[in-house]
């Protein structure tokens, strides 16, 4: 069974960065294209940016240009590396592969 465990979040001003980071278990992390999803509070779950398994990418029109997804296949981790954070991009984040969910981790962006 392949479980997702996330890293990374804290609390940051406004105009600051952070790195999560997405741990998986198993083998077949090099063989998924992965996700990084966000849930701010009263608000549906939103797609932020994902990674295929030949590392293309794709951003939310909300994060192009701020963040950058990686993956390191032989550490079995997907990276979100986020810049100029917004008070707006306050919200738990999930990585997701084609099989499981992470549970999160709190990202909080003060004005």
């Amino acid at each position: 069974q392949v479980q997702l465990v996330e890293s990374g979040g804290g609390l940051v001003q406004a105009g600051g960065s952070l790195r999560l980071s997405c741990v998986a278990s198993g083998r077949m992390f090099s063989r998924n294209d992965m996700a990084w999803y966000r849930q701010a509070p009263g608000k549906q779950r939103e797609w932020v940016a994902s990674i295929s398994t030949r590392f293309d990418t794709n951003y939310a029109d909300s994060v192009k240009g701020r963040f950058s997804i990686s993956r390191d296949n032989t550490k079995n981790t997907l990276y979100l590396q986020m810049n100029s954070l917004k008070p707006e991009d306050t919200a738990i984040y999930v990585c997701k592969s084609a099989v499981a969910w992470g549970q999160g981790t709190q990202v909080t962006v003060s004005s």
